[in-house]
Formats: C-alpha cells, sequence, structure tokens
C-alpha cells in the first residue's frame, strides 16, 4: 500500500507521481489498477501543488522582507 502523500517528501511525491504517469502512458495497466492510479496521482499532484505554491509564498514574503522602504523590485 503507498503512503499516505501527507507522509512523502515533495521529491518522493513527485518520482511516484512520474512512475504513475509513466504506466499509465503506456496504456497496459487494467482499468481498475489504471483507475487506483489515476486516482494516486490526482492525490500526489495535489500534495505537490500544495507544497510549491507555499513554497512560492515563503520565497515571496523572504522577497519583501529583503527589500527596504522605497526599493523598487528588480526586474
Amino acid at each position: 500500500m503507498s503512503e499516505p502523500a501527507t507522509e512523502l517528501t515533495f521529491e518522493a511525491a513527485q518520482r511516484e507521481l512520474e512512475q504513475i504517469v509513466e504506466r499509465l502512458e503506456r496504456g497496459q495497466a487494467p482499468l481498475d489498477e489504471a483507475l487506483a492510479l489515476w486516482e494516486r496521482g490526482e492525490e500526489l499532484y495535489r500534495f505537490c501543488r500544495e507544497r510549491l505554491d507555499a513554497a512560492h509564498g515563503r520565497i515571496e514574503q523572504l522577497a519583501q522582507r529583503g527589500r527596504e522602504p522605497g526599493d523598487e523590485p528588480s526586474s
């Protein structure tokens, strides 16, 4: 049985998601297995997306803290 996505690291979830995509792309899984893989892939995708969004938010906060009042953001 697979670990709940919340107990995985981002990197482990991403690797598992990549493996699922490869298996589904090959098209050799029976229907029931393909559906279970799809559901697991959705769970892993949501987990990874949430982690990326959280990281992006933290980066934005750190960038804001690093700017002095009146500084223009660099482009």
